[in-house]
């Protein structure tokens, strides 16, 4: 068991019995997973990839994010859900917001508004810029739209020749509009495995470029993704936590518990929620079943949502992401005047403040017919998001097959896609690129 992450069921309220239950079905569905490793078509290349992952490319993106840093005061990010999240989730997580970067990430591609287009636009208009677009098709409209709109930009403000050497592309290695684009623009190229869909590739170039060029410590992230890919990997459900949390969901799902919150008191992981929502919404959200992906920071959002999960409807369980440690701390000061009569925390440190609410929310919550999942995190750090990262793949592809449906496919989101093409007329005059 992994001494960074531990599984806390005290609150679930789920009986062992229950759970070991499920014992043969995992170990079934385990061997389900094994089993597509060699098949593109399965989309499970995630599962051994922090192991076997390309270390010629992991070379060779360590040079590209040292070039960015060197010239470039920002890096523009290119991408929609797992082309961008991943990636984000980890830079934000790791890295203090509030300070200077030596090269700032900014991502385009996630919508289609104007005004946060045109705003980056103005921001970047006096800076030295590179661009790192990615897509596994290139036709995706949001991220197709913003790399035609900066790459125009970027041979504007350079020329046609600079311009190539400072955009980066991240695409399918052999086909694809990108990878055409990429080949005859003479664009450097990274590669995205065929069998990894974008919501579990993170730990490839998709993100590991991103994080990289924000100064994080790429090996460190893929030595902890490798430490979870080795300790998961065993069918034995008492002794794997990745594969039991999975199965609580289930259970908890059977019991008419089917919106999951996770919940968090470090608003440093707001963007890995984002992340975790897509993962388990996109690989769940089919055949009219699935559990609804949410997401809260406390104690913000107890002063928002706390009375719905308190006293709404009972059909919610939280999953808690506890960092046991804080990097910095700060001790509440005495006041002789005690205005704010707050003389009763005095002396005490405001991470033991954090973790006492925390504790009085989850009581309050399993009370009030909420269970709830608490994941201890020893501390936000390179080798541990990579656990953590891949604790939440390995879970999240058990917890698909359990309850029925292919965690690595998303036919739903074909419908709004061609019934935008007919809107804009794509489907008569041709493809936009």
């Amino acid at each position: 068991m992994s001494k960074n992450i531990k599984l806390n069921l005290n609150y679930a309220g789920i009986p062992d019995n229950e759970i070991n239950a499920y014992a043969d079905q995992v170990k079934r569905a385990h061997k389900e997973l094994n089993k597509g490793l060699n098949d593109d078509t399965k989309y499970t290349g995630w599962i051994e990839w922090p192991i076997n992952y390309d270390k010629t490319e992991f070379q060779k993106i360590k040079k590209i994010a040292q070039k960015v840093r060197s010239d470039s005061e920002v890096l523009i990010v290119i991408g929609i859900g797992g082309s961008y999240l991943g990636a984000r989730a980890v830079i934000e997580a790791l890295t203090n917001q509030f300070e200077r970067k030596e090269t700032e990430i900014i991502y385009v591609g996630n919508n289609l508004n104007p005004n946060y287009i045109n705003e980056i636009i103005e921001y970047v208009s006096d800076k030295d810029i590179s661009l790192n677009v990615i897509s596994k098709s290139g036709k995706t409209t949001e991220p197709a739209i913003a790399f035609r709109i900066f790459r125009n930009l970027m041979e504007d403000k350079y020329g046609v020749d600079e311009a190539r050497k400072r955009i980066f592309v991240t695409t399918t290695k052999r086909k694809g509009a990108l990878y055409k684009i990429a080949l005859q623009e003479k664009y450097v190229k990274l590669n995205i495995p065929e069998n990894i869909g974008g919501r579990y590739s993170v730990l490839t170039a998709v993100g590991i470029l991103p994080i990289a060029v924000a100064g994080l410590n790429i090996d460190k992230i893929m030595s902890g993704a490798k430490i979870a890919a080795e300790e998961y990997n065993n069918d034995d459900l008492k002794n794997n936590d990745c594969y039991k949390y999975a199965v609580i969901r289930n259970i908890l799902y059977g019991n008419e518990k089917n919106i999951e919150i996770l919940a968090s008191y470090e608003p440093k992981l707001f963007y890995f929620a984002e992340w975790w929502k897509q993962l388990f919404g996109e690989s769940e959200g089919k055949d009219c079943k699935g559990i609804f992906p949410a997401s809260v920071t406390y104690t913000t959002d107890l002063h928002s949502l706390g009375q719905y999960v308190q006293d709404g409807r009972r059909n919610l369980f939280e999953t808690v992401l506890n960092v046991q440690k804080s990097d910095t701390d700060i001790v509440i000061d005495y006041d002789n005047e005690n205005l704010d009569e707050l003389n009763y925390i005095a002396g005490k440190n405001l991470s033991y403040v954090n973790q006492k609410a925390m504790e009085a929310t989850i009581t309050a919550h399993v009370d009030g017919d909420v269970p709830n999942i608490v994941i201890d995190i020893d501390s936000l750090n390179e080798n541990v998001i990579g656990q953590l990262i891949y604790f939440f793949e390995k879970a999240c592809a058990m917890s698909g097959i359990l309850l029925g449906v292919d965690p690595f496919n998303q036919p739903g989101v074909e419908k709004y896609k061609n019934n935008m093409y007919d809107l804009l007329g794509k489907n008569r005059i041709g493809e936009f690129m």
